[in-house]
Protein backbone atom coordinates (compact mmCIF):
# COMPACT_ATOMS: atom_id res chain seq x y z
CA UNK A 1 0.00 0.00 0.00
CA UNK A 2 3.02 2.25 0.31
CA UNK A 3 2.95 2.53 -3.48
CA UNK A 4 -0.19 4.69 -3.22
CA UNK A 5 2.20 7.59 -2.63
CA UNK A 6 3.60 7.14 -6.14
CA UNK A 7 2.79 10.24 -8.18
CA UNK A 8 2.04 8.25 -11.36
CA UNK A 9 -1.76 7.93 -11.72
CA UNK A 10 -1.33 4.57 -13.46
CA UNK A 11 0.52 3.15 -10.46
CA UNK A 12 -2.13 4.53 -8.13
CA UNK A 13 -4.87 2.92 -10.22
CA UNK A 14 -2.98 -0.38 -10.24
CA UNK A 15 -2.82 -0.32 -6.43
CA UNK A 16 -6.55 0.37 -6.27
CA UNK A 17 -7.27 -2.49 -8.69
CA UNK A 18 -4.97 -4.88 -6.84
CA UNK A 19 -6.67 -4.14 -3.51
CA UNK A 20 -10.08 -4.70 -5.09
CA UNK A 21 -8.92 -7.94 -6.69
CA UNK A 22 -7.53 -9.25 -3.40
CA UNK A 23 -10.72 -8.11 -1.69
CA UNK A 24 -12.76 -10.45 -3.86
CA UNK A 25 -11.23 -13.54 -2.28
CA UNK A 26 -10.48 -12.23 1.24
CA UNK A 27 -12.68 -9.17 1.83
CA UNK A 28 -12.44 -9.06 5.62
CA UNK A 29 -8.68 -9.54 5.64
CA UNK A 30 -8.11 -6.83 3.03
CA UNK A 31 -10.52 -4.41 4.73
CA UNK A 32 -8.77 -4.98 8.06
CA UNK A 33 -5.37 -4.48 6.39
CA UNK A 34 -6.50 -1.23 4.78
CA UNK A 35 -7.94 -0.06 8.09
CA UNK A 36 -4.72 -0.86 9.93
CA UNK A 37 -2.62 0.85 7.26
CA UNK A 38 -4.71 4.02 7.49
CA UNK A 39 -4.44 4.00 11.28
CA UNK A 40 -0.66 3.58 11.16
CA UNK A 41 -0.27 6.29 8.53
CA UNK A 42 -2.56 8.99 9.88
CA UNK A 43 -0.48 11.68 8.16
CA UNK A 44 -0.93 10.04 4.74
CA UNK A 45 -1.85 12.70 2.19
CA UNK A 46 -5.49 12.86 1.19
CA UNK A 47 -5.03 11.81 -2.48
CA UNK A 48 -3.29 8.65 -1.33
CA UNK A 49 -5.82 8.03 1.43
CA UNK A 50 -8.60 8.34 -1.16
CA UNK A 51 -7.12 5.48 -3.20
CA UNK A 52 -7.36 3.15 -0.22
CA UNK A 53 -10.81 4.42 0.77
CA UNK A 54 -12.10 3.90 -2.78
CA UNK A 55 -10.79 0.34 -2.72
CA UNK A 56 -12.44 -0.25 0.67
CA UNK A 57 -15.72 1.09 -0.66
CA UNK A 58 -15.57 -1.21 -3.69
CA UNK A 59 -14.74 -4.23 -1.54
CA UNK A 60 -17.61 -3.50 0.83
CA UNK A 61 -20.09 -2.93 -2.02
CA UNK A 62 -19.07 -6.12 -3.81
CA UNK A 63 -18.98 -8.31 -0.71
CA UNK A 64 -21.56 -6.86 1.66
CA UNK A 65 -23.43 -10.15 1.96
CA UNK A 66 -20.24 -11.97 2.96
CA UNK A 67 -19.08 -9.58 5.66
CA UNK A 68 -19.48 -10.35 9.31
CA UNK A 69 -21.72 -7.79 11.04
CA UNK A 70 -18.97 -6.65 13.44
CA UNK A 71 -16.51 -6.17 10.55
CA UNK A 72 -19.04 -4.19 8.55
CA UNK A 73 -19.83 -1.93 11.50
CA UNK A 74 -16.16 -1.28 12.24
CA UNK A 75 -15.31 -0.66 8.58
CA UNK A 76 -18.18 1.78 8.12
CA UNK A 77 -17.14 3.78 11.19
CA UNK A 78 -13.49 3.85 10.14
CA UNK A 79 -14.37 4.63 6.54
CA UNK A 80 -16.55 7.55 7.59
CA UNK A 81 -13.87 8.85 9.95
CA UNK A 82 -11.22 8.63 7.23
CA UNK A 83 -13.50 10.27 4.66
CA UNK A 84 -14.16 13.08 7.12
CA UNK A 85 -10.41 13.55 7.55
CA UNK A 86 -9.99 13.75 3.77
CA UNK A 87 -12.63 16.49 3.55
CA UNK A 88 -10.92 18.44 6.34
CA UNK A 89 -7.54 18.14 4.59
CA UNK A 90 -9.01 19.35 1.28
CA UNK A 91 -10.86 22.08 3.17
CA UNK A 92 -7.62 23.61 4.34
CA UNK A 93 -7.12 24.83 0.79
CA UNK A 94 -10.60 24.74 -0.76
CA UNK A 95 -12.80 25.63 2.19
CA UNK A 96 -15.63 27.15 0.17
CA UNK A 97 -16.07 24.09 -2.05
CA UNK A 98 -15.89 21.65 0.88
CA UNK A 99 -18.31 23.72 2.97
CA UNK A 100 -20.70 23.86 0.02
CA UNK A 101 -20.66 20.05 -0.20
CA UNK A 102 -20.97 19.48 3.55
CA UNK A 103 -23.87 21.91 3.81
CA UNK A 104 -25.84 19.81 1.30
CA UNK A 105 -25.95 17.09 3.97
CA UNK A 106 -28.03 19.30 6.25
CA UNK A 107 -31.70 18.74 5.46
CA UNK A 108 -34.52 20.64 7.19
CA UNK A 109 -36.20 18.53 9.86
CA UNK A 110 -33.62 15.72 9.67
CA UNK A 111 -30.90 15.27 12.26
CA UNK A 112 -27.52 15.29 10.46
CA UNK A 113 -25.26 12.25 10.64
CA UNK A 114 -22.64 12.33 13.39
CA UNK A 115 -19.73 12.45 10.92
CA UNK A 116 -21.26 15.39 9.05
CA UNK A 117 -21.31 17.39 12.28
CA UNK A 118 -17.82 16.17 13.20
CA UNK A 119 -16.52 17.16 9.76
CA UNK A 120 -18.05 20.59 10.17
CA UNK A 121 -16.39 21.02 13.57
CA UNK A 122 -13.00 19.80 12.33
CA UNK A 123 -13.19 22.12 9.32
CA UNK A 124 -13.76 25.02 11.70
CA UNK A 125 -10.80 23.97 13.85
CA UNK A 126 -8.50 23.48 10.86
CA UNK A 127 -9.40 26.85 9.38
CA UNK A 128 -9.76 28.95 12.52
CA UNK A 129 -7.71 32.07 12.73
Amino acid sequence: MDATTDKDPLVQEQIHNALCYLGQSEPEEILNSCDEYLRQHDKLGYPHRVIILRAMETIVRNNISLLDKSTAKEVVRDWQEAASAVLVAVGQRFINKVMEEVLTKFQPGILPHFFVVQTFANLALANGE
